[in-house]
């Protein structure tokens, strides 16, 4: 199960998206799956296209009791090619929780075409 919650408020979108996955049936030479995602958020529009953004993509294991939480600072331009409407993204992450073995930080980089 999947649900998102959100609020938007002049220039603000804040709110949360939350889901669950588990295995139901499967082989036996697969581990059991059993993961809970949550991933609150909120974004500032300024105008002209920009959007700054703050999320974090929190993720419970609960199988191997392992918690691995990334946070997420984001700045997204909306553009055009032609007719086109795209927009861009970068982004740094830092893992304030992992496993023993993930990573310290990370890096964004998305280019996104637009159909409406």
């Amino acid at each position: 199960p999947t649900a998102v919650a959100l609020k938007q408020d002049d220039h603000f979108t804040y709110g949360f998206l939350v889901n669950h996955l588990w295995n139901v049936g499967g082989t036996d030479g697969r581990p059991d799956v059993n993961a809970t995602f949550l991933q609150p958020f909120f974004a500032y529009l300024p105008g002209g296209g920009w959007t700054f953004a703050l999320n974090a993509e929190a993720t419970y294991d609960w199988e191997a009791s392992q918690l691995t939480l990334p946070l997420n600072l984001m700045a997204n331009k909306m553009f055009k090619i032609g007719d086109q409407a795209a927009q861009w993204q970068l982004g740094a992450r830092y893992y304030a929780d992992k496993g023993d073995y993930g990573p310290d930080w990370g890096f964004r980089a998305t280019v996104t075409f637009l159909f409406p």
